[in-house]
Formats: structure tokens, sequence, C-alpha cells
């Protein structure tokens, strides 16, 4: 998503879901790396999307360096791989509630602004 002319760009907010079903992927075919192709297909969203995912969130998946026949994979990252699928549901919601904290911090700051604009002029009119 993008705010106006500041370009504000949420990773996990609004994308848990997506998330989840590809980490769910990954756990379906342990050991694994994975074509987003491949994870599209068996998630049922979108190649573009998935791999928008792939790549906005390097905290979860790795990009494996490309094979000689030049097709690229993606894996779980080792410190993912290590906790539970419980832990790893904590740490997207985290994450996803400090973007959402970020995105109403921004927006209050917006707002206060829009009142100091309107209390300076309002003496004027």
């Amino acid at each position: 998503m993008i705010l106006g002319i500041i370009p504000i760009s949420f990773r996990f907010r609004g994308k848990l879901r997506r998330l989840a079903m590809i980490y769910k992927c990954f756990l379906d075919h342990p050991g694994k790396g994975l074509h987003p192709t491949q994870i599209a297909r068996h998630t049922g969203i979108g190649f573009s999307e998935v791999n928008n995912r792939l790549q906005a969130t390097p905290e979860l998946f790795v990009k494996l360096p490309r094979r000689p026949d030049g097709i690229t994979r993606y894996r779980l990252t080792s410190s993912i791989t290590a906790q539970s699928a419980e832990e790893v549901e904590k740490f997207l919601i985290k994450a996803a509630r400090k973007e959402s904290l970020i995105f109403y911090a921004f927006g209050t700051m917006v707002i206060l602004i829009l009142l100091i604009v309107a209390i300076i002029i309002a003496p004027v009119l």
C-alpha cells in the first residue's frame, strides 16, 4: 500500500493468511527448495503475489542460489525452521501488530498536523 506521496509498504499487515499458507506449503514439503510456481499451485495464491511475498519477507524465506538450469527456489530460513508452528504464528502476528502501530501513528500525526493548521487558520477567517 502506498499512502499519498510517501511510499509506505507493509510486508505483514493484511498479508498474514497468505504468509501462513506459504509457510504451511513449505512444512508440507520439508527439506525441499520450492519455486514460486510450485507454491502458487499448492496454495491457490497467484504467482505474482507468492513471488512478492517471498521476496519481501527475508525473515521467513531465503532465496537459494540459482541452479544450472536457471530455476530460482526458496526455502524457509534456518531460524524459522527451528521454531514450532505456534512460534511462527506468534512472530507473524507480532510483526503485523508492529506495522499496524506504525500505520496508526502515521495517521495520528497527519490528523494532528491538520488540526494544528486548522487552529492556526481559524482566527484569520
